[in-house]
């Protein structure tokens, strides 16, 4: 060994290369450095952000269904157009004419009018004072019927009873001063005709295709015709000369029925002329979001409802949702419209 060569000594080991720590991924694990030295993005941060995207849009849809769910469950009126269609579709399933004439013999007719099923707010409705009953309660009728077109007149009262108890005497004239308990003994001799049975529908079983006085619901429902307005043509007391007779247009006396316009079903004088007898007794509306299904009003009560508003009736009291609580004695302005039920459903 030469004296120049330094004395071999045992191996070094070679120095790292200085290089910044990697980043935690928070796994345990670091994470992979690019090839430019910059640190990688970390995934579970992009996973992270895609289940917060995912869980606004979870929400956002069921937001959606919501706002659409309640805008369709309290949306329940339609134009006159939907009332036609969904008029002449229930015939078109049921089989039956939109109209229907009934004849009593003597050139005396009854002419009726068929109304579909569907569910509606009745009373009041949002921003609606009314003196009797300030609310509303839904309301399910789940069977067709058949309505009066008009009120009963003077001649179909005298054909089934023999009298006329009318002091505005008149053949086409609604019948006037009959109290809730007349027309129930008008309702058994007209449902006692002879065979064939007037009703459309025939008679049923449990009183389907008899004839009856309208619940205070079905009245309402088939007044509205789908609106949901103060009047069955809209919430301007201007417009109700041309659909009713009232204090201000009738020159205080009662007029032929069918003068004026019908609403959209194909009703006349809903609005005024007479005061119109329903079957319930009065009472309170029940609230709920729940509808109630053909409701026929408290077993019992003092008074029975009258519907409509009279000739002698300012506008405010011939709207759609007034009613009134009557002696079932009672006689004055009251005259009244027939229905006849079916168990059949469209």
């Amino acid at each position: 060994m030469s004296a120049e060569q330094p004395m071999a000594g045992p191996a070094q080991p070679a120095p790292e290369p200085r290089t910044p720590n990697p980043p935690s991924t928070g796994s345990g694990l670091p994470a992979v450095s690019l090839s430019n030295g910059e640190p990688a993005v970390n995934p579970d941060h992009g996973r992270s952000l895609t289940g917060f995207y995912v869980a606004i849009g979870i929400l956002l849809a069921l937001g959606l269904l919501g706002a659409w769910m309640w805008v369709a469950w309290n949306r329940w009126w339609f134009d006159a157009g939907e009332a036609q269609r969904r008029q002449a579709e229930a015939a078109a399933r049921l089989g039956l004419p939109v109209e229907k004439v009934v004849d009593l013999g003597g050139g005396v007719k009854l002419e009726l009018v068929l109304i579909p099923a569907g569910r509606f707010r009745m009373g009041s409705q949002a921003g609606q004072d009314d003196p009797q009953r300030v609310g509303h309660q839904w309301v399910l009728i789940t069977k067709p019927f058949y309505i009066g077109k008009y009120e009963v007149t003077q001649e179909v009262w005298q054909k089934v009873m023999g009298t006329n108890p009318s002091v505005d005497r008149g053949a086409k004239n609604p019948v006037e001063e009959v109290s809730w308990d007349d027309c129930q003994e008008f309702l058994k001799k007209l449902n006692a005709l002879p065979h064939p049975h007037p009703s459309p529908f025939g008679r049923g079983s449990k009183g389907e295709g008899l004839f009856r006085l309208p619940t205070e619901a079905e009245w309402e429902w088939a007044c509205r015709a789908g609106t949901k307005t103060r009047f069955c043509f809209g919430d301007e007391e201007s417009g109700l000369a041309d659909y009713g007779w009232y204090d201000g247009n009738s020159g205080s006396t009662m007029h032929p029925v069918g003068a004026k316009k019908p609403n959209a079903w194909g009703l006349y004088d809903c609005h005024g002329n007479v005061w119109e007898w329903c079957g319930d007794w009065c009472d309170e509306y029940s609230h709920g979001w729940w509808p109630k299904a053909d409701p026929t009003g408290p077993p019992t009560g003092a008074g029975r409802v009258s519907r409509g508003g009279s000739w002698g009736s300012n506008a405010v009291a011939c709207r759609s949702a007034v009613r009134y609580c009557c002696h079932p004695s009672y006689r004055l302005y009251v005259g009244f419209r027939l229905v006849v039920s079916s168990s059949r459903t469209p």
